[in-house]
């Protein structure tokens, strides 16, 4: 599976902001697709993730109610609505999928910046 990511860029503090992840090649094969961020001199944590079959979905307690994933199966796209943006959430956002639950995340997008101004 490739994975294109896109939709970053740079909103003041409260703003708003949609990423895109665009899914190609072995699709069928996604248990499960979620998005991670990296900060400058931090660990990459996970931000949530989305079950493709049915669209449960996971979040961070630091993201839970502000943003929301969601992925339209036609178009084997995941989408990250960021809502009410804080300069903490500042960070390089990544899309990555996994073929099984038990499996770790094993394909992963190019990144995307988010820049959060105060």
């Amino acid at each position: 599976v490739q994975l294109q990511a896109s939709g970053g860029g740079s909103v003041q503090a409260g703003g708003s902001l949609r990423l895109s992840c665009a899914a190609s090649g072995r699709t069928f094969n996604i248990y499960a697709m979620g998005w991670f961020r990296q900060a400058p001199g931090k660990e990459r944590e996970l931000v949530g993730r989305i079950a493709w079959s049915d669209g449960t979905t996971y979040y961070a307690d630091s993201v839970k109610g502000r943003f929301t994933i969601s992925r339209d199966n036609a178009k084997n796209t995941m989408y990250l609505q960021m809502r009410t943006l804080k300069p903490e959430d500042t960070a390089i956002y990544y899309c990555a999928s996994k073929r099984s639950r038990l499996l770790n995340y094993e394909s992963w997008g190019q990144g995307t910046q988010v820049t959060v101004s105060s």
